[in-house]
């Protein structure tokens, strides 16, 4: 069973989230929070798999919460859930180290496979927002060539592997490598790269034509 966290302002839209979600067998939801405070507060309490987080809130902002989320170990996947398709907001939610990002108006058929793929260790984003998350990317990366001139066959090959979706435990397998080697590769590849999630490196592999 993947347990979620709701948090988001606006209690009509948690509510009908939440009985989304709930029709789907697997998917449970654990609780709801009405800010950032009170959601890493839960966060704490629930341990959730995953958080559903909206951007635009009274209060912490979704990026201030995530932040202050990661600072105090909440290990949680973290995805956004709003409606801001802004390119600043994608490029400072791939900054913050997001898992995903989605948008409210998504249909419910691609919401919940969504979130399940999420819960297994793959990036996802709404299909719309790819351009504007290279075009993010693009611009905090800088000279891609030289950047990927720096990674190692290896490295190059676990990054084929993450923008294909695989989990470290997937990517170990299949590379016949512990999971534990595939972690510290996957570190020195986003450090690298100057990308902060695998979110990011799956879209710059997709981007840079890697995969």
């Amino acid at each position: 069973m993947i347990t979620i966290l709701l948090i988001d302002d606006h209690p009509m839209l948690r509510q009908g989230v939440a009985q989304l979600i709930e029709l789907e067998d697997g998917l449970k939801v654990v609780g709801q929070a009405g800010d950032g405070a009170e959601g890493i507060a839960q966060a704490h309490a629930l341990n959730p798999d995953m958080i559903l987080l909206d951007m635009n809130m009274k209060g912490m902002s979704g990026i201030e919460t995530l932040v202050e989320m990661r600072k105090q170990a909440i290990d949680a996947r973290i995805i956004f859930f709003t409606v801001s398709d802004n390119q600043q907001d994608v490029a400072a939610a791939l900054l913050a180290g997001a898992d995903g990002y989605l948008l409210k108006d998504s249909e419910p058929e691609d919401l919940l496979p969504a979130i399940k793929q999420a819960a297994e260790g793959q990036q996802v984003f709404s299909p719309q927002l790819a351009k504007i998350m290279a075009n993010a990317l693009r611009e905090n990366t800088g000279d891609s060539s030289r950047l990927k001139a720096e990674l190692t066959p290896r490295e190059l090959d676990i990054l084929k592997l993450i923008a294909k979706g695989k989990t470290n435990k997937h990517i170990a397998i299949e590379l016949n490598i512990t999971e534990s080697t595939v972690k510290v590769h996957v570190k020195n590849l986003l450090k690298k790269l100057r990308l902060r999630s695998r979110v990011e490196a799956a879209l710059w592999a997709v981007e840079q034509k890697i995969v």
